[in-house]
């Protein structure tokens, strides 16, 4: 069987991995993109994502991008509510149009980037089974359809589970003790007008008793909710989400007591899914090893309640291209430079996380977040 050989492989199309392929497109080195999903629709891209200005947006200008970037941006986005469990509104804030952090639907970023790259970029359908080492920094990846590649510079940008991290560390992520179900409320403004009002137009959280509501109403009128709560991790295990009323009266047994319209999230959703909640250590970093390296949630995955996940995995993308660029000829002392960046950059981002999650679904998860967002500019 001939292997085709490819100088940059990049595993993982997600926003971390468009973007080192964007910034090495424009610095003039072409790679190659190998992604699990059949098309741009095979799934949904998720909620909302505020694009933060010392990260996000800096990747977005170093793949000449920032300018069509503020055209996608969601207006009023920035805005904030938090509330309790019996409703109350401890926090409101307007989005004044000049906040660092614009609000972007996950789904348009992506499209903005995959339709940046030239055609043939990425090879879809390509599930990876594994990766291994050459010698010389070489690596092979093979595909699950009995396929596989060469390539001297291998780069996972492939998630949380990454297959390329193994190459690198033997750190596996281990489950937070949150786990989110995210539901959505469909045309929230003519068929859950009460939901619609309740959110808002930005950033929606409510708190209280370990566990909480977060929400964004998002461009296609909808509202994108996850419900957090603490839980065992067999938890999502014993609840047949295919079963949507029972999986919603499940979930509800944990908010007993709350608000009826917050309550409503759940109860009104037109669709539901659960997801667990994990993260690798709290500085996780790996010894240098030639011809691969990872970025975004295969370098360092974390809770999401810092609102770094999308941000970072872009950075590290743009960071990493950049960085080739800069070392033509000698990837290793790229690679090295790169990490050296990366690793305290991941893992202050990380500790802030961990500290987040333990802020908000703690004892006192509401008072600490009404004393966040009213001792200084509201923010994520």
């Amino acid at each position: 069987m001939s292997t085709t050989h490819f100088p940059v492989a990049i595993v993982g199309g997600g926003l971390g991995g468009l973007t080192a392929a964007r910034v090495l497109h424009v610095n003039g080195i072409e790679s190659v993109i190998f992604d699990l999903e059949s098309g741009p629709e095979a799934r949904t891209q998720g909620g909302m994502l505020d694009i933060h200005e010392e990260n996000g947006q800096k990747a977005l200008h170093a793949a000449g991008l920032h300018e069509d970037f503020l055209k996608i941006v969601h207006e009023g986005g920035q805005a904030v509510r938090l509330l309790g469990p019996d409703g109350t509104v401890h926090v409101s804030s307007e989005d004044e149009g000049d906040g660092d952090r614009p609000e972007v639907d996950r789904g348009a970023l992506r499209d903005l980037l995959l339709s940046s790259l030239p055609e043939g970029t990425v090879h879809r359908g390509r599930k990876v089974a594994g990766a291994r080492p050459l010698g010389d920094g070489r690596h092979e990846v093979s595909f699950t359809d009995g396929t596989a590649v060469t390539t001297d510079l291998l780069i996972g940008a492939d998630g949380a589970w990454s297959r390329v991290r193994p190459l690198l560390s033997d750190s596996k992520p281990a489950y937070t003790g949150i786990s989110f179900v995210e539901t959505d409320l469909y045309e929230a403004a003519t068929r859950h007008p009460g939901s619609a009002a309740l959110v808002g137009g930005g950033f929606f959280i409510a708190l209280g008793h370990e566990s909480g509501f977060l929400a964004h109403h998002e461009t296609d009128g909808s509202l994108h909710v996850y419900t957090a709560l603490k839980a065992d991790e067999s938890w999502i295990d014993t609840i047949d989400f295919n079963d949507h009323i029972a999986a919603k009266a499940a979930v509800l047994t944990h908010f007993d007591g709350w608000s009826e319209d917050l309550r409503g999230l759940v109860a009104d959703a037109e669709a539901i899914a659960p997801r667990r909640i994990h993260a690798l250590p709290v500085g996780h970093r790996w010894d240098r090893v030639p011809g691969v390296t990872l970025l975004g949630d295969a370098a360092h995955v974390m809770s999401p309640f810092a609102g770094e996940g999308a941000n970072l995995a872009m950075y590290d993308g743009a960071s990493l291209a950049l960085t080739l660029a800069a070392h033509p000829g000698d990837t290793e002392a790229a690679l090295a430079a790169y990490e050296e960046a990366l690793f305290p950059r991941s893992e202050a981002s990380a500790a802030e996380s961990a500290a987040s999650l333990d802020t908000m679904f703690g004892k006192d998860g509401l008072e600490q977040m009404i004393g966040f967002f009213t001792s200084g500019p509201a923010g994520r």
